[in-house]
């Protein structure tokens, strides 16, 4: 059974003609990394926001563990379901590393003490140490920041990861760090993990690689 399953897809924006994203037919499963790539305005990003329940297809279903969106409350789903790591990080500023990896633990219930023991394994799982717990967003390195916004995706316990451009900030050091603990969440640890990018070393990382171009997705072969 595919974690997330996409069935003839197409997307058209209010009062438009044109679909963003034309009968897109694949599917994703948990123990792989995936790439989808492509040029500005190709629809990968309009794509990755129906993925993750963020907008409804105009024709076509998306089923996640063979449930339609359209019948799942979608509130839960982006918050139990799934997880997404953004280019910009979004980490709170004014929360230290340990309270932004905590945050998503206590909206769930959990108490303090019990979220802070699972954020330091999801911390180091990410290779950020103690010391660097009490420190802020902007006492980070940019590598640094994107691990911590890791290890708050993982806080979540969502086995579906969604990133959106993950390593478009960084530099080629930490993006190798990153695609290697993203790479490692998939193959050791079991997540599905779906990667958009238009950086084609990014994508070689990945396990299966999708193109779009001008809303067609078409599987590569590698």
């Amino acid at each position: 059974m595919a974690k997330l399953s996409v069935e003839n897809v197409t997307y058209r924006y209010k009062n438009s003609e044109t679909a963003a994203v034309k009968n897109v037919t694949c599917s994703f499963d948990e123990g792989s990394i995936y790439a989808i790539i492509g040029p500005s305005g190709s629809g990968k990003s309009t794509l990755l926001s129906m993925l993750a329940g963020l907008d409804t297809p105009t024709e076509g279903a998306i089923l996640f563990e063979e449930t339609d969106l359209v019948n799942m409350d979608l509130d839960e789903y982006r918050r139990e379901d799934i997880s997404m790591i953004f280019q910009a990080f979004q980490l709170f500023p004014l929360l230290t590393v340990m309270e932004n990896v905590c945050y998503p633990l206590e909206l769930m219930g959990i108490e303090t003490e019990e979220a802070k023991k699972q954020a330091v394994k999801c911390l180091d799982r990410v290779g950020i140490t103690e010391e660097k717990h009490k420190r802020f967003p902007s006492n980070l390195s940019g590598g640094e920041q994107q691990r911590v916004a890791i290890a708050r995706s993982l806080a979540s316990g969502a086995k579906l990861l969604l990133a959106d451009e993950p390593t478009g900030n960084l530099d080629v050091a930490n993006t190798g760090v990153v695609m290697d603990i993203l790479t490692g969440l998939a193959h050791k640890d079991g997540y599905c993990v779906i990667v958009v990018t238009h950086d084609m070393e990014v994508a070689e990382k990945a396990d299966i690689v999708f193109r779009i171009k001008d809303g067609e997705l078409t599987k590569l072969d590698k």
